[in-house]
């Protein structure tokens, strides 16, 4: 086995509990920065100054990037250079400025990513106004909330999404002024916006607005705030997220030190594919890395169908993923070998074997076995646009088998990373050639000090040999701020340390574990806790199964699960033991729950669960968690509340029917 190293430095001891508050682990930050934190570049001040200097640097080289579809097909991708693009953003922010859109004003975008969106959001970086994204995935509720919440003046919309910020009238149009659609405008559209007393224009249309009209740019500070970002939440309305120039450049210098330090500087021949909302921080930090070095960034058509179509059109160097992507690619690869044959899932199973047992002891990805990749894995390769050096997986835990497996077969470094919106994004990833960060989010970014915090009601200590506890964090890339919120400001940031809610559990190595979240708790009748979290992640394992969520009612003495189970995978086991129907009828069988609830409970065993953490009984739905149901928050974590409410008649038979049997 290759030498583990340690991949933190102690920067301060932790400290004992007192009557006032629970005893805390010590504070580390990344052993890259042992020298203190990497500064930004000189000049950099703003997120204008990412755009202007890469612009002076790269002003012939691609910029952004579309498929232009002719007689209803997708051909090559199409590009606009950095001057191009930055010309366009000088004529979008002279067109805001003359509807007198000043300084510090709120600036909303609504709609799927797209060259347009980025250039409205450079117009605002350059002209000093916040970008206040409104969620691609909220529905007219939320976008309401936010167009008032932050007083937004002026929107920039995707055609198709005019009728749904239509329905915010009229209680929006008291802040509202100017639409401006990406696409066209209908005249129905037109009457219906002068109606409410607003002015809506074509994007094209818009961009005379500013013809031979010249607005000074403001001079740009570290403290101002860049853009609102609203977290969806799983309870309440949307929280005003407030990040700051400063908190951007910050995070880009530390995330161009551990490239550096790791060899995988990027460079302006890097490629990026835009899918992933840029209304969410993860999106939105890595394009400004993206700008920052010239890099090139082509967007999807928006058809997640048609998305690895795109990536082997485009040819991505780097891949940023949320889980719910990457277990379907895994799903996928995994169908294609199970209908391979004898022979090809033969051939695949040894050199997966043989690779894994390689870099388990030391090999990196590339020298692992060089023949199982050209004869074997290369299509794997080929699949994800054969140019891929980089996937990296945020936003939600990804499954350890799927990371194992396209660690494997993707023939690029797999990494994971950890961070929350308050925290702009990246505040751990694991690190290429690390196999022992499998399952982790590595080690810390470095530019943030990290300690943990003991939980002690729920049994986690910071200062144990193996520490756990709440993760807290502290550094400049931390959020300014929840917008008009300063009692959950303080709710959350206490001296100085960000709690982000999450438990987490330091390896040996310098990495992060996460492993719950402290409100997910809940007691049982019995008066035994549960914390739900980290035994959905214990049940996440059972590959029969593509999603959990457990639930306990205090006032009952057992624990249910609703499941989504792997759609080949059942249908298999159904084929297998007679059991016949579409898959629907086939989760509705009682012997399909007995047998998922038998893999739960063999899972439960093996690792080592309480009593009273085995699940009783099983519930299968065919249609997987959803947005559209609101069971899923944008980044696919569980609106508990929300899934009660939607199954609570579901939770009511399978207490019944133990209750019966237990008569």
């Amino acid at each position: 086995m290759a030498e583990e190293k340690n991949y933190i430095i102690k920067v301060e001891e932790g400290k004992a509990a007192t009557d006032e508050r629970p005893s805390i682990g010590p504070v580390y930050r990344s052993c890259f920065a042992e020298n203190g934190f990497p500064a930004p570049i000189p000049g950099m001040e703003s997120c204008w100054d990412i755009f202007r200097m890469s612009v002076e640097k790269y002003p012939n080289h691609h910029m952004l990037g579309h498929r232009q579809i002719v007689d209803g097909k997708a051909g090559k991708y199409v590009w606009q250079t950095y001057k191009q693009v930055y010309d366009i953003v000088m004529k979008v922010g002279n067109s805001i400025r003359s509807c007198g859109v000043e300084e510090g004003g709120k600036c909303g975008i609504y709609g799927a990513n797209c060259p347009e969106w980025i250039m409205t959001m450079e117009a605002c970086n350059a002209h000093g106004l916040s970008c206040v994204p409104l969620y691609d995935t909220l529905g007219a509720d939320a976008v309401e909330f936010i167009i008032c919440h932050a007083e937004v003046s002026i929107a920039f919309v995707e055609e198709k999404k005019i009728a749904e910020l239509f329905k915010t009238f009229p209680n929006s149009t008291k802040y509202l002024r100017t639409i401006i659609s990406f696409g066209k405008v209908t005249p129905e559209q037109k009457a219906e916006a002068e109606k409410q007393g607003l002015a809506i224009f074509t994007w094209e249309e818009f961009l005379q607005l500013g013809e031979n009209k010249q607005y000074d740019l403001p001079i740009k500070k570290k403290t101002d705030i860049c853009t609102i970002m609203y977290t969806s939440g799983t309870t309440g309305d949307p929280k005003g997220v407030l990040i700051s120039n400063e908190s951007i450049i910050t995070l880009l210098a530390a995330v161009d030190c551990l490239l550096g330090r790791v060899n995988e500087e990027l460079t302006m021949n890097d490629v990026y594919i835009s899918y992933l909302p840029l209304a969410h921080i993860f999106d939105r930090v890595i394009e400004e890395l993206f700008i920052s070095h010239g890099a090139s960034i082509g967007f999807w058509r928006g058809d997640v169908k048609l998305l690895l179509e795109d990536i082997g059109e485009l040819k991505p160097s780097v891949f940023c993923a949320v889980p719910r992507v990457l277990d379907r690619i895994y799903s996928g690869l995994q169908q294609k070998i199970s209908e391979g044959g004898l022979l090809k899932k033969t051939l695949f199973n040894v050199a997966y074997s043989f690779k894994f047992y390689n870099m388990r002891n030391g090999s990196k990805h590339a020298e692992a076995s060089p023949f199982s990749d050209r004869i074997v894995f290369s299509q794997v390769k080929e699949r994800l646009g054969g140019n891929l050096r980089i996937i990296l997986s945020g936003a939600a835990p990804l499954s350890s088998h799927v990371e194992e497996f396209l660690r494997v077969v993707a023939c690029c470094h797999v990494m994971q990373g950890y961070g929350l919106t308050e925290t702009c994004a990246g505040t751990f990833v694991s690190l290429p050639h690390e196999l022992s960060m499998l399952g982790t989010v590595g080690p810390p970014v470095p530019n943030v000090d990290v300690r943990l915090e003991s939980v002690p009601e729920m049994g986690y200590d910071a200062l144990a040999s193996t520490p756990r506890g709440e993760i807290c964090l502290k550094g400049t890339t931390l959020f300014s701020g929840y917008f008009k919120r300063e009692d959950l400001t303080k709710e959350v940031m206490i001296d100085g340390w960000f709690h982000t809610g999450d438990i987490g559990e330091w390896q040996p190595n310098g990495s992060m574990k996460v492993i719950d979240r402290k409100k997910n708790i809940f007691k049982l009748s019995q008066g035994e806790y549960v914390a739900v979290e980290n035994l959905e992640n214990v049940y996440g394992c059972v590959s029969d199964i593509e999603s959990i969520w457990v639930y306990g009612n205090s006032f009952e003495s057992h624990l249910v699960a609703v499941v989504n189970p792997n759609k080949q995978a059942l249908e298999r086991w159904a084929a297998d033991n007679g059991v016949s129907g579409d898959f629907e009828t086939i989760c509705k069988d009682p012997k399909a729950k007995e047998y998922i609830l038998g893999e739960l409970t063999r899972t439960g065993k093996e690792k080592q669960l309480k009593g009273f953490e085995f699940i009783k009984a099983v519930h299968l739905d065919h249609v997987p968690f959803d947005m559209d149901r609101d069971l899923l928050t944008p980044t696919f974590k569980k609106k508990r509340p929300q899934l009660l409410k939607y199954y609570q008649s579901v939770i009511d038979d399978m207490y019944n029917s133990i209750n019966k049997s237990n008569a």
